[in-house]
C-alpha cells in the first residue's frame, strides 16, 4: 500500500512530531508510514484521515509492485 501522507502533512505545515502527538504514536511511526515501511492498522488509518479531514482513499492507495 502506498500513501500521500508526507505530501499532505507538509502541505498543512505540520511536523512529524506534531502529527505523531495528535495520533498518539511515535514520530518514528509517522516516518515509517511516510516511507512505506509500515502499513497502519485500520484504526490508525481512520485517525489519520479524520485528522486531515480527508477520506482514506485520498491518503492511501493500493499499487502493485
Amino acid at each position: 500500500m502506498k500513501n500521500k501522507l508526507e505530501e499532505i502533512r507538509k502541505e498543512k505545515g505540520i511536523t512529524q512530531e506534531q502529527l505523531a502527538n495528535a495520533l498518539e504514536v511515535s514520530r518514528q511511526t509517522v516516518g515509517s508510514l511516510e516511507n512505506g515501511r509500515y502499513n497502519p492498522s485500520i484504526t490508525l488509518a481512520f485517525k489519520i484521515a479524520k485528522f486531515f479531514n480527508l477520506t482514506l482513499e485520498q491518503i492511501f492507495f493500493y499499487e502493485e509492485d
